[in-house]
């Protein structure tokens, strides 16, 4: 992700910097240049780091998996803790202390 964010900074502040190589450079045109920079780089972006988005993504995905699986082992254990507990009990009289 940190990649990705980067490689988007750079794209902004290249596209930004041809723009103002282009003329964009007075003061009553700096909204514009922010507005046409980020805008451009956008559409850069989605097509040029596509790969890294679904890089990404498909990590998130794995992790979110195992997060899944974890949280499934650890459910199945306290269910045979709870089982095991509730078996012992029953399983003799009842003592009060």
């Amino acid at each position: 992700m940190v990649r990705y964010s980067l490689l988007r900074i750079l794209i902004f502040f290249g596209v930004m910097s041809a723009l103002w190589l282009l003329g964009l450079r007075d003061r009553d045109q700096q909204i514009l240049l922010l507005v046409l920079s980020a805008l451009i780089s956008m559409a850069i972006s989605v097509v040029v780091l596509r790969r890294f988005r679904e890089d990404y993504s498909q990590q998130l995905a794995e992790r979110l998996e195992r997060r899944v699986q974890a949280k499934q082992q650890r459910g199945d254990l306290d269910e045979q803790a709870e089982d095991a507990e509730d078996e012992s009990r029953d399983s003799g009289p009842v003592e009060y202390r």
